[in-house]
């Protein structure tokens, strides 16, 4: 490099070099806002299950509430837990048992579908996340190249 006056010449890309480092933090950000998209969607993903052990549960109560006597109560008391379930189960006549087998497996079978569907959403979502990222930094390490050119 030459020098006029005593001071370097190329003083731009110097300072480009001192900035990449600033603007590679800035890259690596993009990326972890995807790995955090991840990590939340580790909890995400767990909602249908969790879902379908708690009703799974209260179906239970139900069967042991419907065994002992003077239930009825207990088992209005139990519809806000068995959610969507109850009408199949509490409703109409037959057999308490085969109704709560019969809900138990329709419940599974719809968890399933909902998890599923929850975990398509997630690594769409994600998919999306990782690719706006990418499209993101190759802006942003274009236009370092570009200030570190000029």
């Amino acid at each position: 490099m030459a020098t006029q006056g005593g001071t370097l010449q190329g003083g731009a890309s110097q300072r480009g070099a001192r900035d990449g480092g600033a603007w590679t933090g800035f890259l690596v950000m993009a990326f972890v806002v995807v790995g955090l998209m991840g990590g939340m969607a580790t909890f995400a993903a767990q909602i249908p299950f969790e879902r379908a052990l708690a009703r799974n549960a209260a179906l239970d109560e139900v069967l042991a509430v419907g065994a002992s006597s003077g239930g009825t109560a207990k088992l209005e008391a139990l519809r806000p837990a068995l959610g969507d379930s109850a009408d199949p189960v509490l409703g109409g006549a037959g057999d308490l048992a085969a109704k709560v087998t019969a809900e138990r497996a329709r419940m599974w079978a719809e968890f399933g579908r909902n998890a599923r569907d929850t975990g398509m959403r997630l690594r769409l979502a994600l998919a999306i996340f990782t690719v706006a990222a990418a499209v993101f930094g190759a802006a942003v390490l274009r236009i370092v190249r570009r200030a570190t050119l000029n």
